[in-house]
C-alpha cells in the first residue's frame, strides 16, 4: 500500500517538478521518525483520529519549511486514516527517486561509525560491484558485534560478526 502512495507522490512532484525538494523533506521526515519516539507513536497510534494526526504532521511540515506539495500530501495521508505507511513511503519515495537519478540506493549497516576512509572504500566496492554510483545511507548498530552488513534492494550481504557466530552456533548445533 505505502508503494502506491510512494508513487503517487513522485508522479505529482514530477510533474510539479518538485522531485528532489519532496525527497529532501521526507529524508527530514524519516529522520525525525527516527528520533522521535512522540511522532511514531502519533502516527501509528490508533489512539489518535485521522483529524489530529493530519494537524500534527502538517504543524511539523510547516514548521520544517517543506514544500506545498509534502504539507499537502501528509495532510492527505492523515486524513485516508494511511499515516502509519509513512515509514514505508518515505523509503519506496526515496527508491523511485534514485531509479529516476539512476543511482542505487545502498544501507550500510556497521557496529561503530565507519571513517570517511571506509565510507569511500564502501561505496568504490559497491560502485564496482553494481556499476552505478550508490547513494549510501549508514546506520550504527552494536548489536552486530562488528563487520559490516550491506542492503540493495533486496539483496543482503551479511559479513557481520554476529551472523558468522550465529552460523558457527547452528553448525555446532547439528554436529
Amino acid at each position: 500500500m505505502g508503494g502506491r502512495y510512494a508513487l503517487a507522490l513522485f508522479d505529482l512532484a514530477s510533474d510539479e517538478k518538485q522531485v528532489a525538494a519532496v525527497e529532501a523533506d521526507l529524508k527530514s521526515l524519516k529522520k525525525a521518525l527516527a528520533e522521535s519516539q512522540d511522532l511514531r507513536t502519533l502516527v501509528s497510534s490508533p489512539a489518535f483520529n485521522a483529524e489530529d494526526k493530519g494537524k500534527a504532521l502538517v504543524a511539523i511540515a510547516v514548521k520544517a519549511k517543506f514544500s506545498m506539495t509534502t504539507i499537502k500530501f501528509l495532510g492527505l495521508l492523515a486524513t485516508n486514516g494511511r499515516a502509519g505507511l509513512l515509514a514505508s513511503i518515505i523509503t519506496s519515495y526515496e527508491a523511485l527517486s534514485a531509479k529516476a537519478r539512476g543511482a542505487v540506493s545502498a544501507q550500510v549497516t556497521t557496529a561503530i561509525a565507519l571513517s570517511p576512509a571506509q565510507s569511500k572504500g564502501v561505496a568504490a566496492a559497491l560502485r564496482q560491484a553494481l556499476g552505478k554510483d550508490p547513494e549510501i545511507e549508514t546506520r550504527v548498530d552494536p548489536a552486530i558485534l562488528g563487520g559490516i552488513k550491506v542492503q540493495v534492494g533486496s539483496r543482503l550481504f551479511d559479513a557481520s560478526l554476529k551472523s558468522k557466530l550465529d552460523s558457527l552456533k547452528f553448525a555446532l548445533k547439528r554436529a
